[in-house]
């Protein structure tokens, strides 16, 4: 068996024919794509390490998918002003 062949693109080549530049690439029909703009590559396409797509697999496992990481953590309000600065009660 032949090893993948590498492939050398333009953007405006990469753009057209994105989605089936990554499925060649998850085949292994390509092993890598380099992106090039004006003769200089840009970008490279490669497919995940093997340590990659198993943390990928991990997704929703570690971190639930229906926790919002963004939202405030603590239900007390927050004050701004530090502790050394503030009045004290009388």
């Amino acid at each position: 068996m032949e090893p993948p062949l590498p492939k050398v693109i333009s953007a405006t080549e990469f753009k057209a024919t994105c989605l089936d530049s990554l499925d060649r690439v998850a085949t292994g029909e390509l092993d890598r794509v380099q992106v090039t703009k004006r003769g200089r590559v840009v970008a490279v396409l490669v497919p995940p390490t093997p340590g990659e797509a198993v943390l990928a697999g991990l997704h929703g496992f570690l971190i639930p998918p229906d926790l919002d990481l963004t939202a405030p953590g603590d239900e007390e309000p927050f004050t701004a002003e530090p502790a050394c600065c503030s009045t004290p009660a009388r």
